[in-house]
């Protein structure tokens, strides 16, 4: 990538708090492109996302060097009246405080928008959570998978013939994170106008519910439900992945007209685009099966690097599906970088995803992968907030940091 040494959210100072992976993965994405993040942490045992992850060379989590890449840790104990003061302090020149606790805990600690708004009035204050900050269910406990099946996602995840699956992710809780992310950033523009900072409200459940669809609509005007239907989407054809001769499989999306006519060409059977069967949208909506079990016997007799290069070749949309050893290996992941190693003092290197979006002249960039804990607790304290060494001796001989 090209461009000047700055990333678009250099200057801005972002306060995280609470864990696991909703709140957090906001704050990646904003530290990603620049922002001083400052992830508070309970001091001794911090974010439970140290603990996560199936594989733990080390004892130590895999997940954490990603999630926390290019924050600073500083540990606080939150339920104290002094760690509440440096909060305080800390949001006096800070740009936005990120939290996912259960809503009313900020304010039981006096810590609530109202409040830290009177000493910053330019404070943005990112609040993430299970059902929102209001409503009947706001004081529920709400995980990302309530998130997911409230919102309508599970439902139409898997096989027709099985129950509701979830996808191999936390996406209820990614989705809420990065809509959090967009409205901090739709906040922070009203400010340049306003002078004022205000709260963005991010819920889980309304993050799925955003990414639905015409799924409400179809039932409100159509009394249609949808429905898991395993890899393909009904009446959209063809989609889906099909088998090759090498025992591998192709997702091939041919489901416009003129990819579609391509497509047949391609299979030397040019005359499928004329069929009344298939040679519109809806037609190939309506015979679906029949349609993906033609294209299936003529993948079938062909290895998946034949079939690859033709769609390549012809301009059909086509992929194999990836796991991440094909990843690694992949020549336009190298390319542009998609994957990133990054060096840790205990784990040695360690790949990466890369940054996403680009910016051609502001991008952002992987600087660190997730911190010890505490590792900046006492340079936050005295290079941001001007804290005296014996005020750091005090806090932390009570247990505060």
């Amino acid at each position: 990538m090209s461009g000047s040494d700055e990333s678009a959210l250099q200057g801005l100072r972002v306060i995280e708090m609470g864990q696991l992976l909703a709140g957090p993965f906001c704050g990646q994405l904003l530290a990603d492109f620049g922002a001083e993040v400052i992830k508070i942490e309970p001091p001794g045992k911090g974010d439970p996302m140290r603990e996560w992850g199936r594989e733990k060379p080390h004892g130590q989590s895999l997940w954490w060097p990603v999630i926390a890449r290019n924050k600073k840790s500083l540990t606080l104990d939150l339920r104290t009246e002094a760690g509440q003061d440096v909060v305080r302090d800390l949001a006096r020149g800070s740009d936005i405080v990120l939290e996912n606790f259960r809503p009313g805990t900020m304010e039981r600690w006096g810590l609530g928008y109202e409040a830290l708004s009177e000493l910053n009035p330019r404070l943005i204050m990112v609040r993430v959570s299970g059902f929102g900050q209001t409503g009947p269910y706001s004081h529920h406990a709400g995980f990302g998978a309530i998130g997911e099946a409230m919102g309508g996602l599970r439902h139409v995840v898997g096989s027709p013939d099985r129950p509701p699956s979830r996808m191999g992710i936390s996406i209820g809780d990614s989705l809420a994170a990065t809509f959090a992310a967009l409205g901090a950033m739709m906040a922070l523009h009203a400010r340049h106008r306003t002078g004022r900072g205000q709260v963005v409200d991010s819920a889980i459940y309304e993050a799925v519910l955003t990414m639905m669809e015409s799924l409400i609509t179809e039932y409100d005007k159509a009394g249609y439900i949808r429905e898991r239907t395993g890899a393909i989407l009904p009446k959209v054809a063809p989609s889906n992945v099909y088998p090759t001769a090498d025992g591998s499989g192709i997702l091939i999306a041919g489901n416009q007209d003129t990819v579609f006519k391509r497509l047949a060409e391609a299979m030397g059977q040019p005359e499928l685009a004329d069929d009344p069967r298939y040679a519109t949208h809806t037609a190939r909506g309506a015979h679906q099966e029949e349609l993906d079990a033609l294209i299936a016997e003529w993948t079938g007799g062909k290895g998946a690097d034949d079939v690859l290069a033709l769609m390549n070749d012809n301009g059909i949309p086509a992929g194999r599906i990836y796991r991440a050893p094909e990843m690694l290996e992949d020549a336009h992941f190298k390319a542009r970088e998609a994957i990133v190693r990054v060096m840790h003092p205990q784990l040695g290197e360690l790949a990466m995803q890369n940054v996403a979006p680009r910016l051609s002249d502001t991008p952002g960039a992987v600087r660190h992968p997730g911190p010890a804990l505490g590792e900046h607790t006492e340079a936050v304290l005295t290079g941001v907030l001007g804290y005296d060494a014996a005020r750091v001796a005090r806090l932390r001989g009570a247990g505060v940091i």
